[in-house]
């Protein structure tokens, strides 16, 4: 019986804006190497994922390909494809470069401290759930804020979890999301107004109705934002790199 492919979209088409660089964050050195050299690696060396669609800015096709994935010998990146001017534009042109794949890793390239762990855990829970996310429970307390900014409400902690990537899914049923997503757009009116798509999963559970399955992600696999998560994404490097197992 042949093997289920499994392929990584990997994102790195954001700017450097709230950086405060003309530099795009995913291009920023980290302990010597750019930020989306991290993630890349960590697909490239799983023995469960098959290729890697990588989305870059506009323009950035060639470019990428040349200096970002030849000279680190990528060589599951098959192809590199331009975004879109939002996320969930990226994700779905990604989604339409993938090639005959039963599960797909949907993943920012933003986050560098990605594990085999988290990879193997994701593709094993897209195969039992058809639907899934690294997340990890919220370590403070969460208020919920009024239009004239006073605090209005106080969540249960114990129920809120901090969405990570990758977001991983049934390749078909997340392509088919996508597409009911583009067309919902398309129409517009009202429900398109009130609808604000932040992740893979929502889009999932608004146009599918599936119920998405939250595992276990890694405090330290965080998105680099702004300046402060570089030093503290090159102390995690650092250590991982000296041995030293940092909890959860």
């Amino acid at each position: 019986m042949e093997r289920e492919k499994v392929t990584a979209v990997v994102l790195a088409g954001g700017s450097g804006k709230r950086m405060g660089s003309d530099i795009p964050k995913q291009y920023l050195p980290i302990d010597g190497r750019p930020v989306l050299y991290y993630s890349l690696k960590a697909f490239e060396d799983c023995p469960l994922v098959d290729e890697i669609v990588l989305v870059v800015g506009k323009g950035e096709t060639d470019s990428c390909m040349e200096h970002m994935v030849k000279p680190w010998n990528m060589r599951k990146v098959r192809r590199a494809v331009e975004g879109g001017r939002e996320r969930y534009h990226s994700v779905r042109e990604g989604l339409k470069a993938v090639e005959k794949a039963d599960y797909v890793l949907i993943h920012d390239g933003a986050r560098p401290l990605l594990t085999d762990r988290i990879i193997r855990d994701s593709v094993e829970s897209a195969r039992m759930f058809g639907a899934c996310v690294a997340a990890m429970p919220v370590k403070d307390t969460i208020k919920v804020a009024d239009a004239e900014g006073f605090a209005a409400e106080t969540p249960d902690r114990s129920t809120l979890w901090l969405m990570q990537t990758p977001q991983s899914f049934s390749c078909s049923l997340i392509r088919k999301a996508y597409d009911m997503l583009a067309q919902a757009e398309a129409a517009g009116g009202p429900d398109w107004e009130r609808l604000h798509i932040t992740d893979d999963a929502m889009v999932a559970e608004t146009f599918l109705k599936m119920k998405v399955k939250l595992i276990s992600g890694d405090y330290s696999n965080i998105k680099i934002t702004t300046p402060e998560d570089l030093i503290v994404a090159e102390t995690l490097l650092k250590s991982r790199k000296n041995g030293n197992n940092l909890k959860k």
